[in-house]
Order: C-alpha cells, then structure tokens, then sequence
C-alpha cells in the first residue's frame, strides 16, 4: 500500500518506513522488492485498499478503525458485525490526524521532542504533524534514538476514564476487532 504513492523510498516516507520495518522483520530481498513492484503497479496484483471505519464501542467509547482488504463488502460486514456492540458513526471529530513514531533511546525523550519537532510525547510514543513524520524520524535517528515503527494514525482528543468493568467491556470488543484479519490498527479513546 506504501508503494502505491511512489517506488521510491527516498521521496516516499510511508514506503521508507514499511521498508525498515520489513528489514527488522528479517525479510527477503526478493520478497520486498516483488512487494514493492506490485504496490506500485509494476506487476499484476490483487486490488488492495484501505478504509476507515469510525463509530462508538461498549460505553460510547469512540474508536477508528484501519482496515487493509482485497474485498471491501466482506470487511464492512465484518466490522458491521463486530460494532453490533456499539454504533458506526462519525467519530473522527474526537480526534486528530497524527504521525505516530515508536522508538527507545536514552535521554530525556520530552527535550528529545522539542529538539526532534514532534508534537508531543507519550508512553515510548512521539506524534507528529502528519507532513513532518519523516523529518522527527530523521532527528530523532540522528539523536541516537532507535525508531521502532513510524505510521500516520488517529490520536484521541479527549480520551475517556473508565472503571475496571467498563474497560473489561471495551477491551473484549478491541479484541474481537483485533481479531479480524482485514484490521491494521485500532485506535480507541480511551
């Protein structure tokens, strides 16, 4: 999917990224670069495409929803069927549109942020503008730091508190999600 936006990772970040993480996944040269050509319309391929569902989990916890699929009717009666828990509806209001970057490294990761340009910090987390999540990587690289994966995603504007009850609820659904194949990334506001 990375590679639809351009076969070349030094102008494409997202096919830059997808590229590192298939290396630390040890994977073959051969495979990426049959990958890659496919992705960009090089060879033949299945019609992959991504959608987005938004709606409210148990106990109006907001979630989106990132799916990956060859049959986009299948995908939606899967998570129709899955969201028989809560509601498919706009949620994307609640949250913002970021660059997620996971990495570890020594030193204070919220001086690293500012010095980086990311948004902020959180948890082993650096989010970004969307447009700067290639530059924060590359500072972030050149600090010292070991960036684990980097991905546009959905960060929660106003993240919901719940009891031991509720959240036991809400993570069985976030499971169940988890659980479909087509699904990528769940982002819930909690």
């Amino acid at each position: 999917m990375a590679a639809k936006a351009g076969a070349d990772p030094a102008t494409n970040a997202r096919l830059r990224a997808a590229i590192e993480t298939a290396k630390k996944a040890s994977m073959p040269r051969d495979t990426l670069e049959r990958a890659i050509k496919k992705g960009s319309g090089q060879l033949e391929s299945e019609h992959y495409e991504t959608v987005v569902y938004e709606g409210f989990g148990p106990h109006r916890v907001a979630v989106m929803v990132e799916c990956l699929t060859d049959n986009a009717k299948r995908t939606s009666t899967n998570i129709k069927h899955i969201f028989r828990h809560g509601q498919l509806t706009p949620v994307a209001w609640d949250f913002e549109h970021v660059g997620i970057i996971e990495a570890t490294g020594d030193g204070d990761p919220t001086e690293a942020a500012i010095e980086c340009g990311a948004q902020d910090f959180d948890d082993g987390t650096f989010f970004t503008n969307p447009t700067d999540l290639d530059a924060v990587a590359k500072a972030l690289t050149g600090r010292g730091w070991t960036v684990g994966e980097l991905r546009l995603g959905w960060r929660p504007k106003n993240p919901v508190t719940l009891d031991d009850a509720a959240r036991s609820d809400v993570e069985g659904f976030l499971t169940e999600l988890d659980a479909d194949d087509d699904v990528q990334h769940i982002y819930p506001a909690m």
